[in-house]
């Protein structure tokens, strides 16, 4: 059989492959014939060449305009989000999560310490949630499986439930005969909506707040990107153990309103991020007088409120705004679970303020933002549960401080000395010895050898704004004690490295 075609019955045999060409083409012919004596009267004629106003010379010309006009476009907004992190906090948190050191399965990982996770009590969390399941999803009361609790649904801003148990949560915490009311607490889907919906409520495009420095790099993105809000660095210094001073503050709020930028609020970190530090009742009474004579808010950041673990006390602001006779509108502070319960994966945060517009304000944009039925209703159960709670606490900070205490002694081996201070997952380590050159730039060609050749990802000082150069935040509740050793090692060889370099 010389050719194979549909058929192949017919054209088979003598003179089989000069009608095995033929056919199919005649069938072809025909049906065209057939399709163009079907066609409706309306339809267009054959398209022209002669003629510029045919139908297949406009489509060709759409299609040259379409071409001539680029790419389609999204807004200012999203480009300039969706653009590569520049950040060396970001890039080393990415560098780390796509290569996760495990001592396992992959002992020659990046170790992460750029992250301010706590995970020393995750055995305390995962056991307290095997033996409550059935409370969890049920109820303490017991009783049928309910769905209603969960399907239907909630208040945005916040079970009146899980409100009361975060207020209870918070007492403990804090201590000092310190009570919150539920009534003025705003729960959002974690701290970050919380920091962001609070600028929105206190400040329009382009105005400014002013924050601390070194701060938490994040605060970049959290509080600017949506609102148009600026942040304005206060610088304080390592002389001072980085402690903010009122000179600082008035000389930055007066440089800023020559510029004619509009100055909203002050942000703090109280226990401070990144350097550990705790506001004194003292500076948080001339912070609340400096607000007042200067007609503007403070947002507290208080999230590390439960992770102090050395002979200071932590002052929450609204102990001091209630025993004092100050202004409570403009007070607000922000505090959630991810760090001192360890349940950043359940994004639980809140807006606590005394100011019943801004409450009003919140309330109604955690609808982009709220917490799920499910997740409220486990933490209902869990906070409720005070044995748990307490014995959770005391050992969490017991840990804390036992990991604290072996991660910087093994810098001090090292001959790298961290500032003094007894809070919080991290430490502020002063590796200015060790930068090739004094400045920014050598700064990070040190963070790149650790990241590169050591395998350690830290936070650079840079990232935080910090002014002086040769500071790293090390996050070290994200270890275990075999993997303090493995750390030093790698920092070593990176110390080593330079020196041998010259």
């Amino acid at each position: 059989m010389r050719l194979v075609v549909p058929l192949q019955g017919v054209a088979q045999g003598r003179g089989g492959l000069l009608l095995g060409s033929l056919i199919p083409c005649a069938l072809f012919y025909f049906l065209q014939l057939y399709l163009k004596r079907r066609r409706s009267p309306s339809d267009p004629s054959p398209p022209s060449t002669s003629s510029s106003n045919q139908p297949g010379m406009t489509r060709h010309s759409s299609l040259s305009n379409l071409l001539s006009r680029g790419p389609l476009r999204i807004s200012s907004l999203a480009t300039s989000i969706a653009k590569p992190d520049d950040s060396p906090y970001y890039m080393g948190l990415d560098r780390a999560s796509g290569d996760p050191y495990h001592r396992i399965a992959n002992p020659d990982g990046v170790i992460q310490l750029g992250l301010s996770e706590n995970r020393l009590c995750f055995d305390l969390i995962e056991k307290w949630t095997s033996e409550n399941l059935r409370d969890w999803v049920m109820g303490r009361e017991g009783g049928d499986l309910s769905i209603s609790g969960i399907a239907t649904y909630q208040p945005s801003d916040g079970t009146m439930k899980l409100k009361m148990a975060m207020a209870g949560f918070m007492s403990r915490v804090i201590g000092r005969d310190v009570s919150y009311e539920p009534s003025q607490m705003v729960l959002t889907a974690g701290v970050t909506p919380a920091i962001e919906t609070l600028c929105f409520c206190l400040a329009d495009h382009g105005n400014a707040f002013l924050v601390p420095t070194p701060y938490y790099p994040s605060f970049d993105r959290d509080m600017k990107w949506r609102t148009g809000v600026e942040l304005i660095p206060v610088h304080c210094r390592s002389k001072d153990n980085f402690v903010l001073s009122i000179s600082a503050l008035d000389q930055a709020f007066n440089q800023t309103r020559k510029r004619e930028t509009k100055i909203r609020g002050i942000l703090l970190s109280n226990p401070a991020n990144p350097v550990g530090n705790l506001l004194s009742r003292k500076m948080l009474e001339a912070l609340l007088k400096f607000a007042e004579e200067k007609n503007i808010h403070i947002v507290s950041d208080e999230i590390f409120a439960g992770s102090i673990y050395g002979e200071k006390e932590f002052v929450s602001i609204a102990e001091v705004v209630g025993s004092e006779d100050f202004d409570k509108n403009r007070v607000h502070i922000v505090y959630g679970l991810s760090k001192d319960l360890f349940l950043p994966g359940v994004r639980v945060g809140m807006i606590y303020s005394f100011n019943e517009n801004v409450l009003a304000a919140a309330r109604k944009l955690t609808r982009f933002s709220s917490v799920s039925a499910p997740t409220q209703r486990l933490l209902v159960s869990m906070l409720a549960d005070t044995r748990f709670i307490v014995e959770y606490i005391q050992t969490n900070k017991k840990r804390i401080r036992d990991m604290r205490d072996l991660f910087v002694a093994g810098l001090e081996e090292l001959g790298i000395k961290c500032t003094d201070s007894r809070s919080s997952l991290y430490c502020w380590a002063d590796m200015r010895n060790l930068i090739p050159t004094y400045g920014q730039k050598g700064e990070l060609e040190l963070w790149e050898k650790l990241l590169n050749v050591g395998k350690i990802n830290l936070t650079p000082g840079s990232a935080c704004h910090c002014i002086e150069p040769g500071w790293f935040r090390c996050c070290f509740t994200t270890l275990d004690k075999d993997d303090v050793r493995v750390v030093m090692e790698r920092i070593r060889k990176v110390v080593g490295s330079r020196t041998s370099c010259g």
